[in-house]
């Protein structure tokens, strides 16, 4: 009995969680494969640290919306609003309840590649918009055509043909992908804008989900393959992505800053979705055309499924996603909000029945804006450096790798150069400079490799593979990104210590009692 009691005072010596005061109840959503990194991050790091269960289903955006509408979920993700006129003949998406969209992150439309030269990976490539609208229009179909060829003069392009992988569900990347073609290069990119994209000729590939696309191009059977997902999916899977011409001339790479950089150019619509005439045509050498924001779809009133207990745990989770889920944005592959379009989201959470309220901008933590800065502004644009003058469209070309693959590519034409302290593999290696501590401390990794080598983040994660042509399988697990501070883990683990701790000390002096106790 004493020992027991022992046991139970030592126990009740261990501190709770501090979330352990709070409770919430579980919610559901499904949608945006596009997001899903950064969302399956966000959802671990809430329930580790707060206790919330949130269930996502990557089934798509446009199965997102569809569930939303049908109040199968409590939430949807979609990088495009509710369709009035779906491109499948399908009735209007049309929900019967109030909502609302609430920006939760921004990126880059990556186009993920996988391509040897004398079975040297290649990972500098360049092209230009309207060549990789002809390839995805089944217009160019080798990779040594003359167009290809005239963006890549470091390169001797090889006669291999090119597997266009698309999308065979309804994708909101697809929509993202398809409306930049549909906008630029109208004459040849001729299907529209399409959540659902065509098999355009018997060599076009389709896969399921963001993970399907990009694990096919990452497999050896996937050489030649290209594909358009979000740029997080390259960086896990340690492959490299193309670096795109924008209007200012210069390829480039959708890194978290030239994300950031074009966004700056972004119309907001009063219902909150996006304008991205503006991203498309950016003059600023840095940015990236093809970047945009995904949203969460979240009810503005209670419905069949959706509670004010729900509101409740959602509008908690979308003021973290919002503030400090956005650290580990970049990261992911991902480019943090700006404060205006947190504060626009901090008027969605207002809206949902149940809501925590506004969010405290002085103890925010997003790091693209600081206490007493212009709504206009975003830190990470303000210090995104300048694209090296060998990413310039002309005779040279850098060598440096891209997304998950930053190791160099031998020149094999004429016009190799490196692009110094303002490459892309420099400026993968800025995320340090970032509020960010996990970029950080993955950039040192990526720059100690060799060529010849793997290399890996701090947490075991592929940024690059071998340079001789081993293939990596898409990576499904999120990167794990553990917040600061204690969660329900380290409780448990300091729990189970004192535990052990007594089970060897008490008994001792439980018997020495018992020997007293037994004198006459």
């Amino acid at each position: 009995m004493t020992a027991a009691l022992a046991v139970v005072t030592i126990v009740a010596l261990v501190p709770a969680p501090a979330q352990a005061a709070e409770s919430y109840v579980p919610i559901s959503g499904s949608g945006s494969t596009w997001s899903q990194n950064a969302l399956d991050q966000w959802r671990k790091n809430v329930a580790e640290n707060y206790g919330m269960t949130i269930n996502y289903a990557g089934t798509g955006s446009s199965a997102g919306r569809n569930d939303f509408i049908n109040q199968t979920v409590d939430f949807a993700v979609s990088e495009i609003p509710f369709q009035s006129q779906p491109e499948d003949g399908s009735p209007p998406e049309k929900p019967t309840s109030g909502y609302s969209y609430m920006p939760i992150v921004a990126g880059g439309t990556s186009l993920m590649y996988n391509l040897k030269i004398g079975g040297k990976r290649v990972t500098n490539l360049r092209l230009s918009g309207e060549v990789i609208a002809k390839i995805f229009s089944g217009q160019i179909a080798k990779w040594n055509d003359p167009a290809i060829q005239a963006d890549n003069p470091a390169l001797a392009m090889p006669d291999v043909s090119i597997t266009p992988v698309y999308r065979s569900d309804g994708s909101g990347t697809s929509a993202q992908f398809t409306a930049w073609m549909k906008a630029q290069f109208p004459s040849v990119w001729t299907y529209g804008m399409r959540s659902q994209f065509p098999q355009v000729t018997p060599a076009f590939k389709g896969q399921n989900g963001s993970l399907g696309v990009a694990g096919y191009v990452s497999q050896n059977y996937g050489e030649g393959a290209i594909t358009y997902v979000e740029y997080s999916y390259a960086m896990k899977s340690g492959f490299p992505v193309v670096k795109v011409l924008n209007k200012a001339g210069y390829f480039v790479e959708p890194t978290y800053q030239s994300v950031a950089v074009a966004l700056m150019s972004a119309k907001i619509n009063d219902d909150l979705t996006q304008n991205l005439d503006g991203v498309y045509n950016s003059g600023d050498p840095r940015a990236y055309p093809m970047s945009s924001y995904s949203y969460m779809i979240v009810p503005t009133e209670t419905n069949k499924v959706f509670t004010v207990e729900k509101g409740r745990t959602l509008s908690q989770f979308a003021a973290y996603m919002l503030c400090e889920g956005q650290q580990k944005a970049s990261a992911l592959g991902y480019s943090p909000l700006p404060m205006n379009l947190v504060q626009a989201g901090s008027d969605v959470l207002q809206r949902i029945p149940g809501t925590v309220g506004a969010i405290d901008f002085s103890r925010c933590n997003n790091p693209t804006f600081k206490p007493g800065d212009s709504p206009s502004n975003n830190q990470l644009a303000l210090t995104a450096p300048a694209p090296p003058e060998c990413d310039k469209a002309g005779a040279t070309q850098c060598v440096e790798g891209t997304g998950g693959a930053q190791e160099e590519t031998p020149a094999t034409g004429s016009g190799g150069a490196s692009g110094g302290s303002n490459s892309s593999a420099a400026a993968a290696g800025t995320a340090g400079t970032s509020s960010d501590p996990t970029a950080a401390g993955a950039a040192p990794a990526a720059a100690g490799g060799t060529s010849a080598d793997p290399v890996y983040d701090a947490n075991g994660n592929l940024v690059s593979a071998a340079a001789a042509g081993g293939s990596a399988a898409a990576v499904s697990a999120p990167f794990s990104l553990a917040e600061n501070g204690w969660g329900t883990p380290q409780f448990i683990m300091l729990a189970a210590g004192l535990l052990v701790v007594a089970a060897i000390l008490i008994p001792p002096v439980v018997g020495r009692r018992a020997r007293g106790d037994r004198r006459p």
